[in-house]
């Protein structure tokens, strides 16, 4: 991983339908993110958030059931900008949400820079969703599908041509949420997926053993999309769509840390922390705490 870290603070609620995950940066940086990092001796650029704009009274009929569908599309055009910027620069960028529609914007930006973009999507759900195949048209649920070429041409569109990866180089770790058509699609394309059942059964470290093997043998990179709502609601009760039966504080960390020895990470994001829904900030300071292991903190 390069010592020099861009943060990239995307306060973005739009993309689901409750309140309060907009606060997700602050919270983080609240928790220690940057003193964090920095006493790890890397070089920190805190480039702020970027300005969302609200949709008016009058959202006006796209035609779509996808709820602020231009606001989220202009958001992750902007940090698509902006983390094709620092990855010009050879910076890492950490990308602070937010809802996971944001991933959208990150992996656009990403992708340009490698042939063979590796993903790991730590997270309850699949966000393998479509208009035609959302329950509820929230696109925080459709960014894993968008960033294949699967969903609405301006998303998938977004920032250049799609797709921006490939399904073989993905790997969802602690589903236990998919909707009916994400299962479908995860059958039809092949994508790897460990489960909980196959948590609990090999174990955190087989599992990502497994997933680091998978990756290495075929990409150039990995981007690290990291819902909190992975974790199990006990240890991170601030996030919108929660899922009981999640992964544990220690295998989360233990997760990290594989992650960080193995040294296949280009790019990550952090999302889904919801202030208003947490309890004293917990789940921002899980956030930060697996921050730590995942750039290299070690008990000696």
């Amino acid at each position: 991983m390069s010592k020099n870290i861009s943060i990239i603070g995307v306060p973005m609620d739009l993309g689901q339908s409750r309140r309060g995950v907009d606060m997700g940066p602050s919270a983080i940086r609240y928790a220690g993110a940057i003193e964090r990092l920095e006493a790890l001796n890397y070089n920190i650029h805190d480039l702020g958030d970027i300005a969302i704009n609200r949709p008016g009274q009058s959202n006006p009929d796209d035609g779509t059931n996808l709820k602020n569908l231009e606001q989220v599309i202009e958001a992750n055009e902007k940090l698509a900008g902006m983390v094709d910027q620092e990855m010009a620069k050879k910076r890492f960028p950490l990308v602070l949400g937010g809802d996971h529609s944001i991933a959208i914007g990150s992996l656009a930006g990403v992708s340009k820079y490698y042939e063979n973009l590796g993903v790991i999507w730590y997270d309850a759900h699949g966000d393998l969703n479509s208009s035609e195949t959302s329950p509820s048209g929230n696109i925080h649920g459709m960014p894993l599908a968008v960033s294949l070429g699967i969903g609405h041409e301006k998303l998938t569109n977004l920032s250049g041509s799609a797709p921006k990866i490939k399904p073989e180089n993905i790997v969802i770790v602690g589903a236990r949420s998919l909707d009916p058509g994400e299962r479908e699609l995860i059958r039809d394309k092949g994508i790897k997926v460990y489960t909980m059942h196959e948590i609990d059964r090999m174990g955190m470290s087989l599992v990502m053993e497994e997933t680091i093997h998978y990756l290495k043998e075929r990409t150039d990179g990995v981007h690290l999309s990291l819902d909190l709502d992975g974790l199990d609601p006990s240890e991170a009760p601030g996030v919108g769509t929660p899922v009981l039966g999640g992964i544990t504080y220690r295998e989360s960390h233990l997760a990290m840390e594989m992650l960080e020895e193995a040294d296949i990470l280009c790019s990550a994001e952090f999302v889904e922390v919801n202030p208003i829904l947490d309890e004293k900030n917990k789940t921002a300071t899980v956030a930060v705490a697996l921050m730590g292991s995942l750039f290299g903190e070690k008990l000696k």
